[in-house]
């Protein structure tokens, strides 16, 4: 028994699937999503700062994995609140759960980013 009709591709051929739905999320999130192109363009601003700021190679790695991590989550955010809204735009109260649940993951992301950089900074 199959787990979706859409698996079966594999080696290479899967590999180039998988790149362009890739492509095609990230285009989406841009698109459709306020949150994320907010923090694209804070990325956009935080990433080169953390490129030229004199700090470690170890310290540099860290604040710009703090920024791609706010990045990650908010897409995972994006993701959850789309299939709560595809199953029903009905008030409930677990959809609600699940949509606060994403945002919190997000609010720690960013909670996160802050310390690796104040960390870093204030030393």
């Amino acid at each position: 028994m199959e787990e979706s009709p859409f698996k079966g591709k594999t080696g290479l051929r899967r590999v180039f699937n998988a790149f362009g739905y890739s492509i095609t999320g990230l285009g989406s999130a841009i698109r459709h999503e306020d949150a994320f192109r907010q923090e694209v363009v804070l990325a956009a601003i935080l990433i080169p700062l953390a490129i030229w700021l004199d700090v470690s190679g170890a310290e540099r790695a860290m604040m710009i994995a703090s920024v791609l991590l706010v990045l990650i989550v908010e897409l995972l955010n994006s993701a959850v609140e789309a299939t709560v809204d595809r199953i029903s735009l009905d008030n409930h109260r677990l959809a609600k759960r699940a949509k606060d649940i994403g945002s919190a993951a997000v609010l720690i992301a960013f909670v996160n980013a802050a310390a690796v950089w104040t960390a870093i900074l204030v030393r």
